[in-house]
């Protein structure tokens, strides 16, 4: 199907609202224990609002009609404002402990294994997910009632500006101690090449069959930059068992499921999250490691920026994760494509350093590729690489392809990918507990778009953009169909099976993730569009010829500006102008259109001229 990010949003919108409010807000999770799915649930409806100009709810004089139409359950155009801020308010209540501070607990999110669990204390466990997340909402509700104050200040709102006071400080707070708790969960482990993290490492790096030590000094040098930057400049996340100084052993960054075990203390904040004795094995999770650079890339957005949304605290806090970002994305860029020859990442599925392996963990990988690559140049060669493993990846995870009876692969999209939580066995001596991940499809579809961006090749753009086309055709098929939360997502069992009754709730964690895809779809599509070298070669000669024989037009025709010749060339001039300019614009396929028009209505000219000249001696 055709990606149409405007009206899915519209159309997620108007089902949000179906699902969610009948006079008030229905909200799904626990107070205390749904920091996460109420986060997801109020992105639905925030983040396309913040992120795309024409979506905007913080100015009710230029609300868009559409958005207006769908959101009048809410009231009207004037009303729609002060209902986000009553929606971030009662979220903040939700979320926040009796004394006051923060709460992202991770809740029913967190799963037991056969042996039990969660218990309720550790459904009170908090995860990097709840922080990254929470990040994201905050900047989202910082930003609108930043623009939102001012019209509530033109219209003497009085009572909505101490609203607005109170909710600005709430969400700042918030914000600090989410952005605390990225810091504190980030991490660097090591591990000698004889360990049994060391081996499993080296299998996915050495693609050659060289011996060992080869493998290590070659990785030493890919990394040295990185190793020297996080020895010297980052000190929060290294444990005692860190030794960078010694090249001779490998190593990996990235964020744990939560605050680490050992991690420092953040000296400059106040509150428990800057201090509190982390759980979390020293060891990087893929999963959690992209889901903290995704709400890190927002706290860094030029966006955030423009709209002067971080205090002093935060801008501190900001640069140490923006420093976190940079290396992460660098390190898992450079070890996915470790080598001369074959890279890692073509070899799917990836293995961790704790000896796990999916399809999921070389998705993951890839999603930090593709965002190591938006940030810098990227080089067709390394496009042309990642749309085949993004080809291989959504046939292997039946995106692209009929799922078998029994299929494997269909457990990635119903259970998903099992993560045990290291660690959170401490409290309450309960069990370990897991993490189920089962994003695989949104994942793809988000990264498959961004890669779209990158693209100067039209070929490769093309198969990018077929490939969106039929991941947003999976989904689509696993939107609920009947219910209040009908046209929301999950319901794999339709292409999955087994046949079970009908989904009717909504699974916040999927269709936030299918949110965040459209407003990706958005970006994309409102990039200029990619342009060959020799179409704008055929329309630069076209223009040239077009434009001479309008000259010599023009010295045949009257000065009147009345007369009927002289205004069809004026036309004709203004198009060749209009074309010139989009040939500057990158539309040269346009431009070649209009320069095509513009010499047929020469030659019509030049033709009845001719004719009328022989007309006159017959």
């Amino acid at each position: 199907m055709r990606i149409r990010p405007r009206q899915q949003i519209l159309d997620v919108w108007q089902a949000l609202i179906a699902a969610c409010w009948d006079g008030e807000w229905k909200w799904d999770g626990e107070p205390g224990l749904g920091s996460i799915s109420d986060s997801e649930q109020l992105l639905c409806l925030l983040y396309p609002a913040t992120e795309i100009d024409t979506f905007s709810l913080d100015r009710p004089d230029d609300m868009a009609d559409d958005v207006r139409s769908v959101l009048a359950p809410l009231g009207g155009q004037t009303r729609i404002g002060a209902v986000v801020v009553e929606l971030l308010e009662q979220y903040l209540l939700r979320n926040t402990n009796a004394d006051g501070t923060p709460n992202f607990a991770g809740g029913n999110y967190l799963t037991g294994t056969d042996d039990g669990g969660p218990t309720t204390e550790q459904r009170k466990i908090e995860v990097v997910d709840a922080y990254s997340m929470s990040t994201t909402l905050c900047l989202a509700g910082l930003g609108f009632v930043r623009v939102f104050d001012g019209w509530a200040r033109a219209e003497a709102r009085t009572e909505l500006i101490d609203r607005i006071r109170d909710l600005r400080a709430g969400l700042s707070s918030r914000l600090t101690a989410a952005m605390t708790g990225l810091v504190r969960s980030f991490v660097v482990n090591t591990a000698t090449a004889s360990s049994e993290a060391g081996q499993n490492m080296l299998r996915m790096l050495n693609q050659r069959d060289e011996p060992d030590r080869a493998v290590v000094d070659s990785v030493a040098r890919a990394l040295e930059r990185i190793r020297a930057r996080l020895r010297s400049d980052v000190t929060l996340g290294q444990t005692r068992d860190t030794e960078l100084a010694d090249d001779g052993r490998l190593f990996e960054c990235g964020w744990s499921w939560g605050i680490v075990e050992g991690a420092a203390e953040v000296d400059f904040i106040d509150g428990p999250i800057a201090k509190q004795q982390g759980l979390a094995v020293a060891r990087p999770y893929l999963y959690f490691t992209v889901i903290a650079l995704d709400g890190i890339n927002d706290l860094i957005s030029a966006r955030t920026r423009e709209l002067d949304l971080l205090n002093p605290e935060q801008v501190r806090l900001a640069e140490a994760l923006r420093l976190r970002w940079d290396l992460t994305q660098n390190y898992w860029s450079t070890v996915a494509r470790f080598g001369e020859s074959d890279w890692p990442l073509e070899d799917i599925p990836w293995r961790t350093s704790d000896g796990e392996e999916s399809d999921y963990f070389s998705l993951v990988v890839s999603a930090v590729l593709i965002q190591d690559l938006v940030r810098r140049t990227a080089t067709d060669d390394d496009l042309t690489r990642a749309i085949d493993i993004f080809e291989e990846l959504a046939r292997r995870g039946r995106v692209v392809r009929r799922a078998m009876k029994n299929d494997p692969a269909a457990e990635l999209h119903k259970t998903g990918v099992r993560l045990n939580l290291w660690g959170s066995e401490k409290v309450d001596n309960g069990s370990v507990l897991r993490w189920n991940v089962s994003d695989f499809a949104p994942v793809l579809l988000k990264r498959i778009l961004q890669a779209a961006q990158l693209s100067g090749n039209i070929g490769a753009r093309d198969r990018l953009m077929e490939l969106a086309k039929s991941a947003m055709d999976h989904l689509d098929a696993r939107t609920l169909r009947q219910g209040n939360a009908a046209g929301l997502w999950d319901d794999p069992h339709v292409l999955f099976g087994p046949g079970t009754a009908p989904v009717e709730e909504p699974s916040w964690y999927m269709t936030e993730r299918v949110v965040e895809c459209l407003v990706t779809a958005d970006k994309t599509f409102r990039e200029a569009p990619l342009t060959s070298p020799p179409m704008v070669n055929r329309a630069v000669e076209l223009l040239n010829e077009a434009e001479h024989l309008l000259n010599q037009e023009m010295l045949n025709v009257s000065i009147e500006q009345s007369s009927e010749d002289r205004v069809a060339l004026d036309r004709v001039e203004e198009h060749l102008e209009q074309a010139r300019q989009l040939v500057a614009r990158r539309q040269a396929g346009t431009a070649f259109v209009l320069a095509a028009d513009a010499l047929r209505d020469l030659y019509r000219l030049s033709y009845a001229r001719q004719d009328a000249s022989r007309s006159a001696y017959l």
